[in-house]
């Protein structure tokens, strides 16, 4: 079973744009109302058997079951009786936003962390139709449930072999996308590893350096534009909150979040089709992205938090970096190209030529010196070539010695 996903521009009419918000805003009470009913259901078991809070205590009986997800779509048939607006949403829309609400209390306990908030007014931007009986794609528009047929700009085609499973409708501050999960009964076979191959290390330095030689410049969205976010963020804070004026500006903060997106996310795609001419396998580091997203070099790790709604407190880790290994791997798989990642530990303290340990460098220093063997290369190609015979040797292959390898600069922005 292959699976792609496909966004496109939608544009619907003023009575549409009003049913699809309305409809948002209903997900948005509904998920609410699910997470402090489980929210309320775990505090009320804090306290211990014998004693009850001195402040209050939440009175739920104590043979009452967690409210999970088949529980709560359960009992959304008899409290849309009661909701006329809730009515008017497609069923499985609403039960999409109980799922995603129990998909975030699954992600908290794998990791340990991160308790679903709730969200405020405005930020329940999207909802999912789960299944069609068949293909809402007719000429140029999409036919979505209870809500008509909706201008599409096809801008590339539905491959052929392909249906439409799911349709997700995105509302971004350029305007209205509906995104189009296509699924094909298909099998992909694994990719393995062949022919020449080239091992990256992503830095600060520079963003990206491989064994070949090629060095890519550190792009710096953020940074180019961070004086423009600043002062739209300064101007918001001397607006009356809520008022015309302020909606605006929140508005012009979101499209510039937007283009910092989409411009990196083209930066990162130009640079992976780039890496994968010409080569059969690509390895990469095991970058542990999490412990990189903190301390004083967080924000030029980062390059650029991804905010939401525009406010400069809701922002998420994966940005620079793991936003590119993601592509990275896709554009690989995309290409038939083998791709792996290996352990990044002391790749940058580890002489390529006779693998001796050269000791932590500072940041520094720049250059691979080996004072056994008299190896000299840039110190992010040195790391670069280790990583690359480490992917060759866990697939199995000859680990090749490097070769003098001449530095030439790679795409930059």
């Amino acid at each position: 079973m292959l699976s792609l996903t496909y966004s496109y521009r939608i544009y619907p009419d003023a009575a549409q744009e009003a049913r699809i918000l309305t409809w948002m805003e209903s997900c948005r009470k509904v998920y609410n109302y699910a997470l402090r009913e489980r929210k309320d259901w775990i505090s009320s078991r804090k306290c211990a058997v014998n004693a009850c809070s001195i402040r209050s205590e939440y009175i739920i009986p104590a043979d009452t079951p967690y409210p999970d997800y088949y529980k709560q779509q359960n009992a959304l048939t008899p409290i849309k009786k009661d909701n006329p607006e809730l009515q008017d949403v497609q069923s499985q829309v609403l039960q999409d936003a109980l799922k995603r609400l129990d998909k975030a209390f699954k992600f908290m306990m794998e990791r340990g962390f991160g308790f679903p908030r709730f969200k405020k007014f405005g930020q329940y931007r999207s909802f999912v139709f789960p299944q069609f009986k068949s293909n809402p794609v007719t000429g140029f528009q999409i036919k979505l449930p209870k809500i008509g047929a909706v201008p599409i700009n096809l801008h590339r085609p539905i491959p052929d072999g392909f249906v439409v499973k799911q349709v997700r409708v995105i509302n971004k501050a350029s305007g209205w996308y509906a995104q189009l999960v296509l699924q094909s009964d298909v099998s992909v076979p694994d990719i393995l590893p062949n022919s020449s191959s080239i091992g990256i290390d992503v830095g600060l330095e520079k963003f990206l350096a491989a064994s070949n030689g090629l060095l890519v410049e550190r792009p710096r969205f953020f940074n180019s534009l961070q004086s423009e976010l600043r002062w739209l963020q300064r101007k918001l804070k001397n607006k009356t909150k809520g008022s015309a004026n302020y909606r605006k500006v929140q508005h012009k903060i979101r499209r510039l979040y937007e283009r910092i997106y989409d411009t990196r996310k083209q930066f990162h795609i130009n640079t992976a089709h780039a890496l994968c001419n010409g080569v059969g396998m690509v390895f990469a580091e095991d970058v542990n992205l999490k412990a990189t997203s903190r301390g004083m070099l967080a924000k030029h790790c980062l390059d650029e938090p991804v905010r939401c709604g525009g406010s400069p407190r809701c922002s998420t880790w994966r940005a620079a970096w793991g936003s590119f290994l993601e592509i990275l791997s896709w554009v690989c798989w995309k290409r038939r190209v083998y791709f792996a990642k290996v352990n990044p530990n002391g790749t940058s303290q580890t002489c390529p030529q006779c693998g001796n340990h050269t000791g932590k460098k500072k940041l520094f220093e720049r250059v691979h010196v080996c004072h056994e063997c008299g190896y000299t290369t840039d110190r992010d190609v040195a790391a670069a070539m280790v990583v690359e015979q480490r992917g060759l040797a866990a697939a199995g292959l000859a680990v090749k010695l490097p070769v003098e390898v001449t530095l030439t600069p790679g795409i930059s922005v």
